[in-house]
Protein backbone atom coordinates (compact mmCIF):
# COMPACT_ATOMS: atom_id res chain seq x y z
CA UNK A 1 0.00 0.00 0.00
CA UNK A 2 1.45 3.35 -1.05
CA UNK A 3 1.63 6.42 1.16
CA UNK A 4 -1.13 8.02 -0.94
CA UNK A 5 -3.40 5.03 -0.34
CA UNK A 6 -2.74 5.23 3.39
CA UNK A 7 -3.45 8.98 3.34
CA UNK A 8 -6.86 8.57 1.68
CA UNK A 9 -7.72 5.45 3.68
CA UNK A 10 -6.88 7.15 6.98
CA UNK A 11 -9.15 10.09 6.22
CA UNK A 12 -12.04 7.92 5.00
CA UNK A 13 -11.71 5.48 7.90
CA UNK A 14 -11.65 8.18 10.56
CA UNK A 15 -14.64 9.93 8.98
CA UNK A 16 -16.57 6.64 8.67
CA UNK A 17 -15.96 5.83 12.34
CA UNK A 18 -17.03 9.32 13.39
CA UNK A 19 -20.23 9.34 11.29
CA UNK A 20 -21.16 5.77 12.27
CA UNK A 21 -20.59 6.51 15.95
CA UNK A 22 -22.64 9.72 15.76
CA UNK A 23 -25.56 8.12 13.92
CA UNK A 24 -25.45 5.02 16.13
CA UNK A 25 -25.47 7.14 19.28
CA UNK A 26 -28.46 9.16 18.07
CA UNK A 27 -30.48 6.09 17.10
CA UNK A 28 -29.38 4.21 20.23
CA UNK A 29 -30.52 7.02 22.51
CA UNK A 30 -33.85 7.25 20.71
CA UNK A 31 -34.43 3.51 21.04
CA UNK A 32 -33.18 3.40 24.64
CA UNK A 33 -35.73 6.01 25.73
CA UNK A 34 -38.40 3.36 25.26
CA UNK A 35 -36.72 1.34 28.00
CA UNK A 36 -36.42 4.19 30.51
CA UNK A 37 -40.01 3.65 31.63
CA UNK A 38 -39.00 0.20 32.84
CA UNK A 39 -36.81 1.89 35.44
CA UNK A 40 -38.86 4.96 36.32
CA UNK A 41 -42.27 3.34 36.70
CA UNK A 42 -41.78 -0.41 36.53
CA UNK A 43 -39.06 -1.04 39.08
CA UNK A 44 -36.47 -2.85 36.98
CA UNK A 45 -32.81 -2.38 37.85
CA UNK A 46 -30.55 0.12 36.10
CA UNK A 47 -28.09 -2.66 35.25
CA UNK A 48 -30.82 -4.56 33.41
CA UNK A 49 -31.74 -1.40 31.51
CA UNK A 50 -28.13 -0.92 30.37
CA UNK A 51 -27.90 -4.55 29.33
CA UNK A 52 -31.10 -4.29 27.28
CA UNK A 53 -29.87 -1.04 25.72
CA UNK A 54 -26.59 -2.64 24.65
CA UNK A 55 -28.41 -5.61 23.13
CA UNK A 56 -30.36 -3.38 20.72
CA UNK A 57 -27.19 -1.80 19.32
CA UNK A 58 -26.42 -4.43 16.59
CA UNK A 59 -29.99 -4.10 15.26
CA UNK A 60 -29.31 -0.80 13.54
CA UNK A 61 -25.50 -0.86 13.30
CA UNK A 62 -25.71 -2.94 10.11
CA UNK A 63 -27.86 -0.17 8.61
CA UNK A 64 -25.83 2.77 9.93
CA UNK A 65 -22.39 1.46 8.93
CA UNK A 66 -22.98 1.43 5.12
CA UNK A 67 -24.48 4.91 5.38
CA UNK A 68 -21.45 6.03 7.39
CA UNK A 69 -19.12 4.67 4.69
CA UNK A 70 -21.10 6.49 1.99
CA UNK A 71 -20.98 9.83 3.85
CA UNK A 72 -17.26 9.40 4.62
CA UNK A 73 -16.27 8.79 0.99
CA UNK A 74 -18.53 11.58 -0.27
CA UNK A 75 -17.14 14.08 2.24
CA UNK A 76 -13.46 13.16 1.87
CA UNK A 77 -13.36 13.16 -1.93
CA UNK A 78 -15.38 16.36 -2.18
CA UNK A 79 -12.92 18.00 0.23
CA UNK A 80 -9.95 16.65 -1.73
CA UNK A 81 -11.40 18.25 -4.84
CA UNK A 82 -12.15 21.61 -3.22
CA UNK A 83 -8.60 21.79 -1.81
CA UNK A 84 -7.08 20.85 -5.22
CA UNK A 85 -5.46 17.70 -3.81
CA UNK A 86 -7.44 15.47 -6.14
CA UNK A 87 -6.53 17.74 -9.10
CA UNK A 88 -2.84 17.23 -8.33
CA UNK A 89 -3.30 13.47 -8.04
CA UNK A 90 -5.08 13.31 -11.37
CA UNK A 91 -2.44 15.53 -12.98
CA UNK A 92 0.22 13.10 -11.73
CA UNK A 93 -1.37 10.43 -13.89
CA UNK A 94 -3.42 8.55 -11.28
CA UNK A 95 -6.55 7.03 -12.78
CA UNK A 96 -9.94 6.97 -11.00
CA UNK A 97 -9.48 3.26 -10.29
CA UNK A 98 -6.15 3.89 -8.58
CA UNK A 99 -7.69 6.68 -6.48
CA UNK A 100 -10.57 4.36 -5.58
CA UNK A 101 -8.25 1.61 -4.31
CA UNK A 102 -8.12 2.82 -0.66
CA UNK A 103 -11.91 3.16 -0.70
CA UNK A 104 -12.22 -0.49 -1.68
CA UNK A 105 -9.96 -1.36 1.25
CA UNK A 106 -12.27 0.68 3.48
CA UNK A 107 -15.28 -1.20 2.09
CA UNK A 108 -13.49 -4.48 2.79
CA UNK A 109 -13.00 -3.55 6.44
CA UNK A 110 -16.66 -2.57 6.72
CA UNK A 111 -17.63 -5.82 4.97
CA UNK A 112 -15.78 -7.92 7.55
CA UNK A 113 -17.42 -5.98 10.39
CA UNK A 114 -20.89 -6.36 8.89
CA UNK A 115 -20.38 -10.07 8.21
CA UNK A 116 -19.43 -10.65 11.85
CA UNK A 117 -22.60 -8.80 12.88
CA UNK A 118 -24.81 -10.71 10.45
CA UNK A 119 -23.48 -14.17 11.18
CA UNK A 120 -23.19 -14.01 14.96
CA UNK A 121 -23.64 -10.78 16.92
CA UNK A 122 -27.00 -9.76 15.41
CA UNK A 123 -28.85 -13.06 15.98
CA UNK A 124 -27.13 -13.57 19.35
CA UNK A 125 -28.15 -10.12 20.63
CA UNK A 126 -31.70 -10.46 19.29
CA UNK A 127 -32.02 -13.87 20.91
CA UNK A 128 -30.79 -12.61 24.26
CA UNK A 129 -33.05 -9.53 24.07
CA UNK A 130 -36.14 -11.60 23.28
CA UNK A 131 -35.27 -14.08 26.04
CA UNK A 132 -35.05 -11.23 28.54
CA UNK A 133 -38.34 -9.83 27.28
CA UNK A 134 -39.90 -13.25 27.74
CA UNK A 135 -38.52 -13.50 31.27
CA UNK A 136 -39.71 -10.01 32.16
CA UNK A 137 -43.16 -10.80 30.81
CA UNK A 138 -43.37 -13.99 32.82
CA UNK A 139 -41.52 -13.14 36.00
CA UNK A 140 -41.90 -9.36 36.35
CA UNK A 141 -45.54 -8.86 35.53
CA UNK A 142 -45.63 -5.48 37.28
CA UNK A 143 -43.15 -4.11 34.71
CA UNK A 144 -45.74 -4.55 31.97
CA UNK A 145 -48.66 -2.84 33.65
CA UNK A 146 -49.72 0.68 32.74
CA UNK A 147 -51.98 2.87 34.82
CA UNK A 148 -55.53 3.24 33.53
CA UNK A 149 -55.24 0.47 30.94
CA UNK A 150 -56.19 -3.18 30.68
CA UNK A 151 -53.02 -5.24 30.21
CA UNK A 152 -53.34 -8.72 28.72
CA UNK A 153 -50.50 -10.64 30.34
CA UNK A 154 -51.52 -13.86 28.61
CA UNK A 155 -54.56 -15.35 26.93
CA UNK A 156 -55.94 -16.26 30.36
CA UNK A 157 -54.95 -13.27 32.49
CA UNK A 158 -55.93 -9.59 32.24
CA UNK A 159 -54.93 -6.99 34.83
CA UNK A 160 -56.09 -3.41 35.31
CA UNK A 161 -54.58 -0.93 37.74
CA UNK A 162 -55.93 2.53 38.44
CA UNK A 163 -52.64 4.08 39.55
CA UNK A 164 -49.60 3.86 41.82
CA UNK A 165 -48.69 5.76 44.96
CA UNK A 166 -45.27 7.13 45.89
CA UNK A 167 -44.20 3.80 47.40
CA UNK A 168 -44.97 1.95 44.17
CA UNK A 169 -48.09 0.26 45.52
CA UNK A 170 -51.08 -0.24 43.24
CA UNK A 171 -54.30 1.65 43.85
CA UNK A 172 -57.48 0.24 42.32
CA UNK A 173 -56.79 -3.28 41.09
CA UNK A 174 -58.86 -5.59 38.88
CA UNK A 175 -57.72 -9.06 37.82
CA UNK A 176 -59.61 -11.33 35.45
CA UNK A 177 -58.20 -14.86 35.73
CA UNK A 178 -59.36 -17.42 33.13
CA UNK A 179 -56.61 -19.95 33.67
CA UNK A 180 -59.33 -22.31 34.82
CA UNK A 181 -61.89 -22.09 31.98
CA UNK A 182 -64.61 -23.80 34.01
CA UNK A 183 -64.28 -21.42 36.96
CA UNK A 184 -63.16 -17.93 35.88
CA UNK A 185 -62.22 -15.58 38.70
CA UNK A 186 -62.51 -11.81 38.98
CA UNK A 187 -60.69 -10.05 41.82
CA UNK A 188 -61.23 -6.44 42.92
CA UNK A 189 -58.98 -4.75 45.49
CA UNK A 190 -58.47 -1.26 46.82
CA UNK A 191 -54.72 -1.64 47.07
CA UNK A 192 -52.05 -4.14 46.11
CA UNK A 193 -48.35 -4.74 45.65
CA UNK A 194 -46.41 -7.02 43.31
CA UNK A 195 -43.63 -9.26 44.53
CA UNK A 196 -41.22 -11.54 42.68
CA UNK A 197 -39.59 -14.71 43.96
CA UNK A 198 -37.84 -17.75 42.60
CA UNK A 199 -41.22 -19.42 42.15
CA UNK A 200 -42.64 -16.55 40.06
CA UNK A 201 -44.62 -13.35 40.52
CA UNK A 202 -47.31 -12.76 43.14
CA UNK A 203 -49.67 -9.92 43.88
CA UNK A 204 -50.63 -9.12 47.46
CA UNK A 205 -53.99 -7.36 47.75
CA UNK A 206 -55.88 -5.78 50.65
CA UNK A 207 -59.52 -4.76 51.11
CA UNK A 208 -61.22 -6.45 48.21
CA UNK A 209 -63.39 -9.28 46.96
CA UNK A 210 -62.91 -12.44 44.93
CA UNK A 211 -65.71 -13.53 42.61
CA UNK A 212 -65.71 -17.00 41.09
CA UNK A 213 -68.25 -18.20 38.55
CA UNK A 214 -68.88 -21.93 38.17
CA UNK A 215 -69.92 -22.56 34.56
CA UNK A 216 -71.13 -26.07 35.36
CA UNK A 217 -73.61 -24.98 38.01
CA UNK A 218 -74.11 -21.37 36.96
CA UNK A 219 -73.43 -20.15 40.52
CA UNK A 220 -71.44 -17.08 41.51
CA UNK A 221 -69.51 -17.14 44.79
CA UNK A 222 -68.15 -13.95 46.35
CA UNK A 223 -65.44 -13.85 48.98
CA UNK A 224 -64.57 -10.59 50.75
CA UNK A 225 -61.04 -10.40 52.10
CA UNK A 226 -58.79 -8.10 54.08
CA UNK A 227 -55.64 -9.60 52.63
CA UNK A 228 -55.27 -11.95 49.68
CA UNK A 229 -52.27 -13.29 47.71
CA UNK A 230 -52.57 -14.46 44.11
CA UNK A 231 -49.91 -16.53 42.36
CA UNK A 232 -49.06 -15.11 38.95
CA UNK A 233 -46.57 -17.79 38.04
CA UNK A 234 -46.93 -17.48 34.31
CA UNK A 235 -44.02 -19.78 33.59
CA UNK A 236 -46.22 -22.80 34.02
CA UNK A 237 -48.49 -21.44 31.26
CA UNK A 238 -45.63 -20.70 28.87
CA UNK A 239 -44.21 -23.26 26.47
CA UNK A 240 -40.96 -24.85 27.53
CA UNK A 241 -39.25 -23.93 24.21
CA UNK A 242 -40.10 -20.52 22.80
CA UNK A 243 -40.36 -20.31 19.02
CA UNK A 244 -37.58 -18.10 17.72
CA UNK A 245 -38.30 -15.78 14.82
CA UNK A 246 -35.99 -15.20 11.86
CA UNK A 247 -33.99 -12.37 13.47
CA UNK A 248 -33.01 -14.64 16.36
CA UNK A 249 -31.69 -17.50 14.25
CA UNK A 250 -28.22 -18.08 12.89
CA UNK A 251 -27.55 -18.62 9.19
CA UNK A 252 -27.61 -22.42 9.33
CA UNK A 253 -31.10 -22.35 10.88
CA UNK A 254 -32.27 -19.85 8.27
CA UNK A 255 -30.97 -21.70 5.21
CA UNK A 256 -32.06 -25.10 6.55
CA UNK A 257 -35.20 -24.41 8.63
CA UNK A 258 -37.24 -27.13 10.35
CA UNK A 259 -39.34 -29.22 8.00
CA UNK A 260 -42.58 -28.57 9.88
CA UNK A 261 -42.65 -24.83 9.13
CA UNK A 262 -45.38 -23.42 6.93
CA UNK A 263 -44.30 -22.12 3.47
CA UNK A 264 -44.72 -18.45 4.41
CA UNK A 265 -42.49 -18.73 7.49
CA UNK A 266 -39.93 -20.80 5.57
CA UNK A 267 -39.76 -18.14 2.85
CA UNK A 268 -39.35 -15.45 5.51
CA UNK A 269 -36.40 -17.38 6.92
CA UNK A 270 -34.76 -17.61 3.49
CA UNK A 271 -35.25 -13.89 2.83
CA UNK A 272 -33.68 -13.08 6.20
CA UNK A 273 -30.73 -15.38 5.46
CA UNK A 274 -30.02 -13.77 2.09
CA UNK A 275 -30.50 -10.32 3.60
CA UNK A 276 -27.79 -11.14 6.14
CA UNK A 277 -25.41 -11.73 3.23
CA UNK A 278 -26.60 -8.80 1.12
CA UNK A 279 -26.20 -6.11 3.80
CA UNK A 280 -22.40 -6.61 4.04
CA UNK A 281 -22.16 -6.60 0.24
CA UNK A 282 -24.13 -3.37 0.03
CA UNK A 283 -21.25 -1.40 1.54
CA UNK A 284 -19.35 -1.79 -1.76
CA UNK A 285 -22.26 -0.25 -3.64
CA UNK A 286 -22.60 2.54 -1.10
CA UNK A 287 -18.95 3.60 -1.45
CA UNK A 288 -19.04 3.19 -5.23
CA UNK A 289 -21.87 5.72 -5.68
CA UNK A 290 -19.86 8.80 -4.55
CA UNK A 291 -16.78 7.57 -6.42
CA UNK A 292 -18.73 7.22 -9.66
CA UNK A 293 -20.24 10.68 -9.23
CA UNK A 294 -17.12 12.59 -8.17
CA UNK A 295 -14.10 11.04 -9.89
CA UNK A 296 -14.89 10.78 -13.65
CA UNK A 297 -14.85 13.88 -15.85
CA UNK A 298 -13.35 17.28 -15.25
CA UNK A 299 -12.79 18.46 -11.68
CA UNK A 300 -13.93 21.84 -10.40
CA UNK A 301 -11.98 23.33 -7.51
CA UNK A 302 -14.85 25.68 -6.64
CA UNK A 303 -17.02 22.78 -5.61
CA UNK A 304 -19.09 19.98 -7.01
CA UNK A 305 -22.47 20.61 -5.43
CA UNK A 306 -24.40 19.15 -8.34
CA UNK A 307 -22.35 15.94 -8.21
CA UNK A 308 -22.74 15.67 -4.44
CA UNK A 309 -26.50 16.07 -4.73
CA UNK A 310 -26.54 13.51 -7.54
CA UNK A 311 -24.68 11.00 -5.35
CA UNK A 312 -27.16 11.54 -2.51
CA UNK A 313 -30.08 11.09 -4.92
CA UNK A 314 -28.61 7.84 -6.27
CA UNK A 315 -28.03 6.55 -2.73
CA UNK A 316 -31.66 7.27 -1.77
CA UNK A 317 -32.88 5.61 -4.97
CA UNK A 318 -30.70 2.59 -4.29
CA UNK A 319 -32.02 2.28 -0.74
CA UNK A 320 -35.65 2.64 -1.86
CA UNK A 321 -35.22 0.06 -4.61
CA UNK A 322 -33.60 -2.32 -2.14
CA UNK A 323 -36.61 -2.04 0.21
CA UNK A 324 -39.07 -2.62 -2.63
CA UNK A 325 -37.25 -5.74 -3.82
CA UNK A 326 -36.95 -7.06 -0.27
CA UNK A 327 -40.71 -6.70 0.28
CA UNK A 328 -41.33 -8.41 -3.06
CA UNK A 329 -39.05 -11.31 -2.08
CA UNK A 330 -40.92 -11.61 1.22
CA UNK A 331 -44.10 -12.38 -0.71
CA UNK A 332 -42.57 -14.33 -3.60
CA UNK A 333 -39.48 -16.43 -2.98
CA UNK A 334 -38.61 -16.41 -6.69
CA UNK A 335 -37.66 -12.73 -6.34
CA UNK A 336 -34.75 -13.45 -3.99
CA UNK A 337 -32.14 -13.31 -6.83
CA UNK A 338 -33.36 -9.77 -7.55
CA UNK A 339 -32.06 -8.78 -4.12
CA UNK A 340 -28.51 -9.62 -5.20
CA UNK A 341 -29.01 -7.98 -8.60
CA UNK A 342 -30.25 -4.77 -6.98
CA UNK A 343 -27.39 -4.73 -4.50
CA UNK A 344 -24.63 -5.32 -7.06
CA UNK A 345 -26.05 -3.02 -9.76
CA UNK A 346 -24.54 0.24 -8.39
CA UNK A 347 -21.20 -1.52 -7.90
CA UNK A 348 -21.13 -2.80 -11.50
CA UNK A 349 -22.26 0.45 -13.09
CA UNK A 350 -19.94 2.52 -10.92
CA UNK A 351 -16.94 0.32 -11.73
CA UNK A 352 -17.67 0.75 -15.43
CA UNK A 353 -17.89 4.52 -15.04
CA UNK A 354 -14.56 4.63 -13.23
CA UNK A 355 -12.91 2.39 -15.81
CA UNK A 356 -14.12 4.12 -18.96
CA UNK A 357 -13.97 7.53 -17.30
CA UNK A 358 -10.31 6.96 -16.56
CA UNK A 359 -9.66 5.84 -20.14
CA UNK A 360 -11.43 8.93 -21.48
CA UNK A 361 -9.44 11.24 -19.18
CA UNK A 362 -6.18 9.60 -20.24
CA UNK A 363 -7.13 9.91 -23.91
CA UNK A 364 -7.85 13.62 -23.65
CA UNK A 365 -4.63 14.20 -21.68
CA UNK A 366 -2.60 12.46 -24.40
CA UNK A 367 -4.37 14.43 -27.12
CA UNK A 368 -3.68 17.69 -25.34
CA UNK A 369 0.01 16.82 -24.93
CA UNK A 370 0.26 16.03 -28.67
CA UNK A 371 -1.17 19.40 -29.65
Amino acid sequence: MSSLDRYILRQCLSMMIFVTAALSTAVWLAQSLRLVDLIVNRGLSFELFLYLAVLILPRFLDIVLPIGAFIAVLFVFNRLTSESELVVMRAAGLSPLVLARPVFILAGLAFVTLMSLSTYFLPASNREFKDLQFEIRNRFVSALLQEGAFTTVSDQLTIYIGGRNQRGEVIGLLINDDRDPQQPVTILAEQGAFASSAQGSRVIMVHGSRQRFDRATGKLSVLAFERYTLDLDMLRDAPMVRFRDAQERFLDDLFWPPADLDPLTRNGFLVEAHQRLIVPLSVFSFVMIPLACLLPGELNRRGQLSRVLLAIAFALLFQALDLVVKNLAGRHGAAIPLMYLTDLLPLTLGFGMLLFGGIRVGFWRSASATR
